[in-house]
């Protein structure tokens, strides 16, 4: 591979992820006017968004299979038309329930053809095996990138046109991504020769009779609980202790601006060392910051350093993740098995939107899932330890499957 076609891969699947993505984290901006705008609960705002999770997760894996078979160049294609789909549907929402069907359900299709399960498995099929580790991060970090310019563009374009134009304008560049996925097109056969006649059906039984892997479903379902809860919920939470709808804002970019840097270095050392203790130690590292920022007083400085190191952390989960299950069972099906654990992650945001506004609709206060956060990092950082990274099909394995 050319240094100018490993950059061109590199380049279109971190455009898709930066837009996909970073819109994706914008929504937390949305949540006041829209609420207010359309006379709905925050309760019931979160449960859109919680939906959006759910459906997201639910088709994951059926994306990823699709893909693995098809190719995933047709599914990120389909995905962007749904993401364009939901955003335009929005702006039209009257109540609770329109708002659910289309920022919960189309979205939720949209974002499971567009971001990480289909195009890292992607890229992680069409880059050399040297390479992959550092391709993963770079791509996970366009997510950040996006949120890094999107943030700070919807707050400006939420006070110059309102929340309606902001997603029309939104819609029109998420049009761009079925031409960005031209490039994510596999060429035939498998990166893996060995494995290229493997029956999906075995893997999946291999992947699921796989202690690790279920320790790896349980893990992500915790990064999922963490990412969503705190993007959607934080400027809700940073207002009501007086903190500037601004800095609310600028919050939410330093996170997407630090994980650029963190998701890359996350690449880097998951391409030198067991990508399962510095699994481990990201969660401790979570539950460490977490705790932190809700035992210091809060202000518009302890937000920003907390927003840092966060985001620093926010999403070096997703390369390792990835990289792990590439590494226990091959890039073959990647996607597919990515994607189940995908689910997972999902599953977890679902609830993390959800909770966030059901327990401060209850008690006026995010103080228990912000404690719950914590809890469940060290329960994360704890699964993690165990599991075996040896690879399931070394070459005498594989000869056998085939």
């Amino acid at each position: 591979m050319t240094p100018s076609q490993f950059w061109r891969i590199i380049v279109a699947g971190g455009l898709i992820v930066a837009l996909s993505m970073g819109i994706r984290q914008s929504f937390g901006l949305f949540l006041q006017p829209v609420t207010v705008d359309l006379a709905v609960s925050r309760e019931a705002f979160g449960l859109a968004i919680a939906l959006q999770n759910l459906i997201w997760g639910l088709f994951q894996p059926f994306a990823g299979m699709i893909a693995d078979r098809y190719g995933p160049g047709r599914v990120v294609a389909a995905g962007g038309l749904c993401y364009v789909a939901g955003l335009a549907l929005t702006t039209a929402s009257s109540d609770a329930a329109s708002l659910q069907l289309s920022l919960g359900v189309l979205l939720g299709i949209g974002l499971s053809g567009t971001t990480w399960a289909i195009v890292l498995g992607a890229v992680g099929r069409l880059v050399p095996d040297d390479k992959r580790s550092v391709a993963l991060g770079l791509v996970t970090a366009g997510g950040s990138l996006g949120m890094v310019v999107l943030i700070p563009a919807t707050q400006s374009l939420l006070g110059a046109f309102g929340w309606v134009w902001s997603l029309l304008l939104f819609a029109g560049a998420t049009a761009l991504v079925p031409l960005l996925a031209a490039a994510l097109r596999a060429p035939g056969g498998s990166a893996e020769p060995l494995l290229s006649r493997l029956p999906l059906r075995q893997a999946l039984s291999d992947a699921s009779g796989h202690r690790g892997y279920w320790l790896l479903n349980a893990g992500f379902f915790v990064c999922g609980f963490h990412v969503v809860f705190i993007a959607i919920h934080l400027p809700a939470y940073l207002a009501g202790h007086g903190v500037s709808d601004r800095t609310a804002a600028y919050a939410l970019a330093l996170i997407g601006l630090m994980n650029i840097g963190g998701t890359y270095v996350c690449g880097i050392l998951g391409g030198l060392y067991s990508r399962r203790m510095l699994l481990t130690l990201l969660y401790l590292a979570r539950a460490v910051v977490i705790a932190g920022f809700i035992a210091l007083p809060l202000t518009s400085a302890s937000a920003l350093v907390f927003s840092a190191l966060i985001g620093f952390l926010w999403l070096g989960t997703v390369p390792l993740t990835s990289g792990l299950v590439g590494q226990i069972f091959g890039v073959r099906y990647l996607s597919t098995l990515f994607g189940i654990v995908f689910l997972s992650h999902q599953l977890g945001g679902f609830l993390g939107a959800w909770l966030g506004g059901y327990v401060y609709d209850l008690t006026g206060s995010y103080d228990l899932v912000w404690m719950g956060s914590v809890a469940l990092g060290l329960i994360a950082a704890g699964l993690h330890w165990p599991i075996n990274e040896t690879p399931v099909y070394a070459p005498e394995a594989a000869r056998t499957a085939t």
